[in-house]
């Protein structure tokens, strides 16, 4: 496999336990990985609810290649405008062409182009475009480009995550599912060729509710007032998957998640 291409994807950074995580595990996994792009998805970076664009500039300062989103992208007012010039992060592309941003992006590496991809639900989410037609026809465009292909699906429901994955399988490298912050132990390589998790996890604080503050999740499930969210704090990790793909054919060779720091 020393001829693969190596994908390092961080899995949903909240907040500042995120960041910190990244600033101090990423420079290692580079190295150790021999890691030729790395892609995370950001859009809870902003206290657990989008991203500004100081927040993209120290991803990218501590090397963050490619940075997806999903449903919280747009929270921060001001980001959107910046949305409209900053090709390496993604929104999803399923929105209406109206809404700023790329759902999309081409990356020259060392060894090969790589083209991101980022797709968002629809079960139990907002009722946009449709993810599966909406990406077959990306991919039909970028596949005149590259072979290589990675992409974020950010969605709620584990059956469209598998059936997204297994609609495409053999047309791209890999589908990573990301949304719900807690890691599945279902990493596998489908026949055709596509490294597949239903859910990547999540890079913060893990003695929380999917990286919110316990007491205030609970507050708003016993009482169903709008009680505002805030970061948690305590066990913060790191989780991510490492894909290593063959930059002629497109296949994934490999597929490992992670957890860092490891229990």
């Amino acid at each position: 496999m020393s001829d693969s291409i190596t994908l390092l994807f961080i899995a949903d950074i909240v907040g500042r336990p995120g960041m910190e995580l990244v600033q101090f595990f990423l420079p290692g996994l580079r190295k150790k990985y021999d890691v030729d792009l790395c892609i995370a998805n950001g859009e809870n970076g902003y206290h657990g609810l989008g991203l500004t664009e100081q927040l993209v500039k120290q991803y990218h300062n501590l090397g963050i290649d490619v940075i997806t989103g999903g449903n919280h992208t747009w929270n921060q007012a001001d980001f959107r405008k910046y949305l409209r010039n900053e090709s390496r992060v993604l929104r999803p592309l399923n929105y209406p062409e109206s809404v700023p941003g790329n759902g999309s992006i081409l990356i020259e590496t060392r060894k090969a182009t790589v083209g991101v991809l980022n797709a968002q639900g629809r079960t139990f989410m907002y009722p946009i475009d449709c993810p599966f037609l909406r990406t077959k026809k990306e991919i039909e465009s970028l596949k005149e480009k590259t072979p290589v292909l990675f992409i974020d699906f950010h969605a709620e429901a584990t059956a469209e995550k598998m059936a997204y994955a297994w609609y495409l399988d053999g047309l791209v490298s890999a589908v990573v599912g990301t949304h719900t912050h807690v890691q599945t132990a279902d990493e596998r390589i489908l026949p055709g060729g596509t490294a597949y998790i239903t859910d990547a996890g999540m890079t913060g604080p893990h003695d929380s509710v999917i990286g919110m503050d316990r007491e205030v999740a609970i507050k708003r499930f016993t009482t169903q007032l709008p009680e505002r969210y805030r970061v948690g704090s305590g066990n913060n990790r790191l989780c991510a998957v490492v894909i290593k793909i063959d930059p002629s054919s497109g296949k994934a060779q490999n597929i490992e998640r992670l957890i860092l720091p490891e229990a």
